[in-house]
């Protein structure tokens, strides 16, 4: 949809074609029923599978407590579909119920045996999966109701049996696989088994870690009676050499330091009494040699305490350094020993890890084939026919409601959009807004499509008021009729009602009058794009306007290769513009007067000259400038624009030009190179004036239709005031 025009405008077309649209509709919907009705009827037979992905696809093992995951459901499925349409599973039942040949699939440009070594493929067979379910739909067509049924079933049957061998081969083929390998592990378990035996033995023990646990536990003893050995050696020695230097204190910090300061504490006793004594009873008394031999000997007893202690001091300091060498030296053999057997030990573990899973590792391969074995004879039913495939009583094909209904939408759809796509594609002027849009010029008026017959059954001549044969008069005119007392009336010429095409001349005439209203337009060039398009009646029923409302008007017949004024009018051609043209008579003498419309005076074209056009710019535009004083428009029919260069000289000397165009038939092309024109010479351009617009064209021109309704009040009045 073009964002410039608006949703009325579509709804415009759609109307405008109804007629077009609805039989097209109609015949598509129609050619449908008829087709469907010739159509040979389908059936579809469909067998329902369920996929169980929770059931255990074994026995016994593993395989009997696994079930499927439940997050690639979709993968899954769509595998099983594949796997629904595989040669392995489709052959045998094609090949049982012969579907390529049913199915036509044989060509006479390839051989059968071609065809029947390809892969086989069902052209009528459909396989889906139902939304959010694990089911598959098996689907066969076909032109025999029991077939369809027996088709699906048998594929069903095919593709669950196929499942079942496939596990089977598979079971086999492992079976067979593990059982090669099986020897090959029973050789490398008898070589790792040796091996640590041999290891064993060499080593003498049966397991090394315990060995090597006891020599660790005896290490970490050692090494902390060997710590302890060691402080107590640093002690002793320090305590040795402390008592070498031969002090009483030295000897009192000592382990043996006791008995010497008891000994001490009894030699001070005794020297004090030894001092008292000698104050009290001198040198030569008893007590006094008694408390000195005291005396002395109590120093004896410290001197030899003194020496003790140090002897005591060095053997044990001996004894400590002797204990700690043998700590020291028991320590490193264990962790000699500690280290070799720690050395073996690791060879011994890898041994013992390689021995025990070869051994495990056969065991294993063992019972994977006792269960491979026993799980292959097991038809897991975690895919089962749930639903058995009947004969159908009604075809699937034609189905007439649906081909109905898509015949109706796809008809409507194509004739609406052919009916757009035409609008689209039209590049002829149609209505006054498209113009607007389009060529940027100003529609004054349209003139509704009038038949000629019936111009000429309702309208008389203008030449020939009194009566007589209309002829070749000019249709759809209207009379003045003189009355006695010197008022003038208007009435139709043949029958009495004024017609949709005289009131939009008048409308036209009085915007061409308004179009202009500080200057006036007092001389009017009439042309077109083209021949045919009603220029010379639009001349002369502007000419008839004007003349009407007792302005004098002149009509000159400017066409001089194809003149048509004077058949119009009924006048004579003997005398007209050519001669005016030719100096040969005066204008005022080639003017015809009509009877039935004084102020209307007509120059025709006169004989045709081929010198006469090229004069038309120099002689008519005197003429022109001269009427001009005399009469208060001049209408001038012009030769078309494109065709002749006559049209452009004249719209250089008149006050306005008014362009006829032929609504629906037109190219807007020839329009815009017109216009262009015009506004290059700095012609003025009055308007665009739109001929035979039927209320089809555009919804524009609808309201044509209520003017009947109008016209008829407009001649009952008419006919009541006469009457009275």
């Amino acid at each position: 949809m073009h964002p410039g025009v608006p949703l009325s405008h579509y709804v415009w077309i759609l109307w405008r074609h109804r007629y077009k649209i609805i039989t097209f509709v109609a015949i598509c919907v129609f050619g449908a029923y008829f087709v469907s009705t010739r159509m040979t009827p389908i059936y579809e037979a469909t067998a329902t599978v369920d996929v169980d992905r929770q059931a255990a696809s074994g026995v016994v093992g593993q395989e009997s407590l696994r079930a499927s995951a439940l997050n690639d459901a979709d993968q899954f499925l769509a595998t099983q579909i594949k796997l629904i349409q595989s040669d392995a599973v489709l052959r045998p039942v094609a090949e049982k119920y012969n579907l390529l040949e049913r199915e036509k699939q044989f060509r006479n440009d390839v051989s059968r045996d071609s065809i029947a070594n390809a892969p086989v493929l069902l052209r009528k067979l459909r396989v889906l999966r139902p939304p959010n379910t694990y089911l598959l739909l098996i689907s066969y067509r076909s032109e025999e109701p029991n077939l369809t049924a027996e088709v699906a079933n048998a594929i069903a049957n095919s593709y669950i049996e196929h499942t079942y061998t496939i596990r089977i081969r598979s079971s086999s083929s492992l079976a067979s696989f593990m059982e090669k390998q099986l020897e090959e592990l029973r050789a490398k378990m008898e070589v790792s088994s040796s091996a640590l035996l041999k290891f064993e033995r060499e080593l003498n023990i049966i397991n090394p870690e315990e060995k090597t646990s006891i020599l660790s536990s005896r290490l970490l003893q050692l090494n902390t009676e060997y710590t302890t050995a060691q402080g107590d050696r640093v002690r002793k020695e320090v305590a040795f050499h402390s008592a070498r230097t031969g002090t009483i204190e030295a000897a009192m910090s000592s382990t043996q330091g006791e008995t010497l300061k008891r000994l001490m504490e009894r030699q001070n006793e005794a020297e004090q009494k030894f001092s008292q004594i000698k104050e009290q009873f001198g040198s030569r008394h008893p007590e006094f040699k008694k408390s000195e031999a005291e005396v002395t000997e109590l120093r004896r007893q410290v001197a030899a305490g003194q020496g003790n202690i140090l002897k005591q001091v060095e053997l044990e300091y001996l004894e400590a350094i002797r204990r700690e060498t043998i700590l020291k030296q028991a320590v490193a053999e264990t962790k000699g020993e500690y280290d070799k057997i720690n050395a073996r030990s690791f060879e011994y573990q890898q041994l013992k890890r390689e021995a025990e899973a070869d051994k495990q590792l056969y065991e294993e391969l063992v019972r994977k084939i006792r269960e491979s074995t026993i799980n292959a004879g097991f038809q897991s039913n975690s895919i089962r026919l749930a639903d058995y495939a009947r004969p159908p009583v009604r075809p699937v094909f034609p189905n007439m409601p649906l081909n109905l209904a898509l015949a109706l939408l796809f008809s409507v759809i194509a004739a609406v959009g052919a009916a757009v796509v035409s609008d689209a594609m039209d590049k002829t002027i149609r209505d006054p807004e498209q113009i607007a849009q389009t060529l940027n010029a100003e529609v004054l008026g349209s003139l509704p499509m009038v038949q000629e017959k019936e111009f000429r059954k309702r309208l008389g001549s203008v030449a020939n008021p009194n009566g007589g044969s209309p002829g070749t008069a000019l249709p759809g005119t209207a009379l003045v009729v003189s009355h006695g007392n010197g008022h003038r009336s208007t009435k139709a010429s043949a029958g009495g009602s004024l017609t949709l095409f005289e009131e939009s001349v008048r409308t036209l005439h009085s915007s061409i009058l308004l179009s202009d209203l500080d200057h006036g337009i007092h001389s009017l060039l009439v042309t077109s794009t083209g021949p045919s398009e009603g220029k010379s009646t639009t001349a002369a029923y502007l000419a008839i306007s004007n003349a009407e409302q007792g302005h004098s008007t002149l009509l000159i017949d400017g066409d001089l290769r194809r003149p048509s004024i004077h058949r119009i009018f009924g006048v004579s051609p003997a005398i007209g513009l050519s001669n005016v043209l030719l100096d040969q008579t005066p204008w005022r003498q080639a003017v015809a007067k009509l009877e039935s419309h004084p102020h209307l005076d007509i120059l025709p074209a006169g004989p045709s000259s081929r010198r006469a056009p090229d004069l038309v710019a120099r002689g008519l535009e005197e003429m022109v400038e001269e009427a001009g004083r005399e009469y208060s428009m001049i209408v001038i029919d012009s030769p078309p624009f494109l065709n002749f260069a006559e049209p452009l000289r004249m719209s250089t000397f008149v006050d306005g030009v008014l362009l006829v165009a032929v609504a629906g038939r037109t190219n807007r092309k020839a329009v815009a190179s017109v216009i262009a024109t015009l506004k290059r010479v700095r012609a003025n351009i009055v308007g665009l004036v739109l001929n035979k617009v039927t209320k089809d064209l555009t919804e524009h021109y609808h309201y044509y239709g209520y003017y009947g309704y109008y016209g008829k009040n407009y001649e009952a009045n008419y006919t009541d005031a006469k009457q009275s």
